[in-house]
Formats: structure tokens, sequence, C-alpha cells
């Protein structure tokens, strides 16, 4: 069966980096987008970045531009989200989800299989 598996979570200071990673089973990796989302405590799951078939398109929510870089390796099944200049507001656990339209999506019901999340807390 599909499984995705994400890593790479923990605790750091605000300003401080982390690298998850998603690593896929039991699908043909490279016709699948991946997304990442997180949920924060009482509050809702949220997007925050897509990764196409194509290690070409990427897609960012505004709060994470120019801080969070998603990326794929098709030899290792793989999709990372590096993550810099993390913020107190990005404390939330990190899932990863994929689906078989192109580019993705940023809503999650678009989205296929899922992972069982990895949790991310930043302190300030």
């Amino acid at each position: 069966q599909v499984q995705l598996v994400e890593s790479g979570g923990g605790l750091v200071q605000a300003g401080g980096s982390l690298r998850l990673s998603c690593t896929a089973s039991g699908l043909t990796f490279s016709n699948y987008a991946i997304g990442w989302f997180r949920q924060a405590p009482g509050k809702e799951r949220e997007f925050v970045a897509v990764i196409g078939w194509s290690r070409g398109y990427t897609y960012y929510t505004d709060s994470v531009k120019g801080r969070f870089t998603v990326s794929r390796d098709n030899a290792k099944n793989t999709v990372y989200l590096q993550m810099n200049s993390l913020k107190p507001e990005d404390t939330a656990v990190y899932y990863c989800a994929a689906s078989n339209q192109k580019y993705g999506s940023r809503w999650s019901d678009e989205y296929d299989f899922w992972g069982q999340g990895t949790q991310v807390t930043v302190s300030s």
C-alpha cells in the first residue's frame, strides 16, 4: 500500500533551520505532486508548499516565500522542505501529501495520500 513518511522535525530556536523529508513508497513517485501542509494547535490545516511532477514547478504560501524551499529527488522517492529563518508562528505539525495532479494543489481535499506528520517547534 501507499505510504508517506515524514521526518526531520524537532525543536529549534527562532532564526534557525530544519529540513523535513517525505519519503514515499507504493506509488509511481514521479507521477505525483507532493504538497506540504501544516496544522498548529487550535487551527485548521493550511497549505505550505507544493512541488509538481517536474522539479521545475514549485509554489509557496506567502508567509514562507523566501524562507522555505521545496525540492525532490525522484531516485530516492523523497521530497524535502528546507525551512530557514524559522519563526515561532511556524510551529505546527507538518504533513506531506501526494496528488496525481501534475502541479498539485493548495487544497487539501485534492490530495490522495497523506503522511502521519512531524512536529516542528520554534522557540522564541
